[in-house]
């Protein structure tokens, strides 16, 4: 167990490469389990989460290799319908991608309930209303959910909520049902196209991704194939907003812009310079930064992956700013540990006020979620002192290499060890 120390004050300034996005790897892992022969996926992000996806890959007979850091070569031949009712399971909330590609490709499967950064009631009941519309019968025995079908039938399906996990989930378990799948509401994000052209290359049928009808022709059968992740959206906004409230001259390389345009359009109301190109962002604040509401939405909207961050940019900012979650409205427990900082915020009616600027100062903070963390550090690169964050396995989970990134930025950030004192301390809390 390790902690974060950073000291604040250093100006961020140079480039910095965006690595694979983490929400299409968790999908394209188990997405692999489909096909019929090798699937090589590449420009894969080194965390935690994909290493853990990988050995599951493993536990149901899967061979799985890495060829150099971020390539991945899967062998599906072997595998078979194992149960994986806990253990790697309930570490990230991803494995239940597991649920709808082992029902499309073995008819059955058993999953432990997924685990993952708790945020609030996050209900997997858009999924299971899909996997039954498909004809499987769905239990829940144990703590796991049981699925199993005699035959998978194309059916209509309308999402009662926009759901990226359920959109995703019933498209790798229709893709080889019987007939036509119509997917209704469907979310729009960027990862899911990413899975769905792993998919059509892999010689699946799905028209309309991108759009909020999705329609997918069954096959009998999908081959492998080579296929190149796009670029994490989210990570790429985490800098930018990083550079907009400690930067000077930042350069983000390998990223689509068109993915960030709500990020983009906040921070030039905040009076942030923001140019871009084909694969880059350019980023330069101003000495005075403007107070800019922002509320959550479904793609295209403000993404709720990038609110926390946000919240921490919007301390240095002059006047009062309105945050809204309507995505995870329990996703607010940084808050608590950006007041430790001298963040001058509160929250009403599922909203946080922001008001400043505020000299934000050193503290001893913990990240509680992904997404949180993520904004501590933010939080300690624009504070005075040094800060220490604690719960690194949450940042881990989503950010390859983030100590090394920032050193290259011209960051002060290490990681220590944390002392028997401080397990027991972190244990009690």
């Amino acid at each position: 167990m390790q902690k974060m120390l950073i000291e604040g004050g250093h100006k961020l300034n140079g480039n910095v490469r965006i690595s694979g996005a983490k929400n299409s790897a968790v999908a394209l892992l188990p997405a692999a389990i489909l096909a019929d022969s090798e699937v090589v996926l590449e420009g894969l992000p080194m965390i935690s989460d994909v290493k853990i996806l990988a050995h599951l890959l493993e536990e149901i007979g899967g061979t799985v290799t890495w060829n150099g850091d971020r390539t991945i070569h899967i062998h599906p031949e072997r595998m078979l319908s194992m149960p994986l009712p806990n253990g790697k399971v309930k570490k990230l909330r991803a494995s239940y991608y597991f649920m709808g590609a082992m029902l499309g490709k073995f008819k059955q499967s058993v999953i432990g309930l997924p685990g993952g950064c708790h945020l609030g009631p996050r209900p997997i009941d858009q999924h299971i209303k899909g996997f039954q519309a498909l004809g499987a019968e769905v239990t829940n025995e144990q703590g796991a959910i049981y699925l199993r079908a005699k035959e998978l039938v194309g059916a209509r399906i309308y999402l009662d909520v926009v759901s990226v996990g359920a959109t995703i989930n019933i498209m790798l378990a229709a893709v080889k049902a019987k007939g036509t799948t119509i997917i209704e509401n469907a979310a729009k994000e960027p990862e899911i196209i990413d899975v769905a052209t792993l998919l059509t290359n892999m010689g699946a049928k799905i028209k309309g991704v991108g759009t909020d009808i999705i329609r997918i022709e069954g096959v009998s059968s999908l081959n492998g194939c080579r296929h190149t992740i796009i670029p994490d959206r989210i990570e790429a906004g985490t800098y930018a907003i990083a550079a907009a409230g400690a930067g000077r001259e930042v350069i983000i390389d390998n990223v689509i812009p068109q993915h960030l345009e709500s990020l983009i359009a906040k921070l030039r109301e905040m009076d942030v310079t923001v140019d871009q190109s084909d694969e880059q962002l350019y980023i330069a604040p101003k000495k005075i930064l403007k107070s800019v509401d922002i509320k959550t939405l479904v793609y295209p909207g403000f993404p709720t992956d990038l609110q926390q961050p946000f919240t921490a940019l919007l301390t240095q900012a002059t006047g009062t700013a309105v945050v809204t979650d309507t995505i995870y409205s329990a996703r607010m427990k940084h808050i608590d540990e950006l007041r430790r900082m001298n963040a001058r915020i509160k929250t009403e009616g599922g909203a946080a006020i922001i008001t400043g600027p505020v000299q934000l100062e050193a503290a001893r903070v913990k990240a509680s979620d992904l997404r949180a963390g993520a904004a501590l550090v933010i939080a300690g690169l624009m504070a005075k002192g040094i800060t220490e964050v604690t719960g690194l396995e949450h940042i881990d989970r989503g950010y390859e290499n983030m100590t090394e990134k920032l050193i290259k930025l011209g960051a002060n950030v290490w990681r220590e060890d944390l002392t028997s004192e401080e397990k027991t301390q972190l244990h009690n809390s």
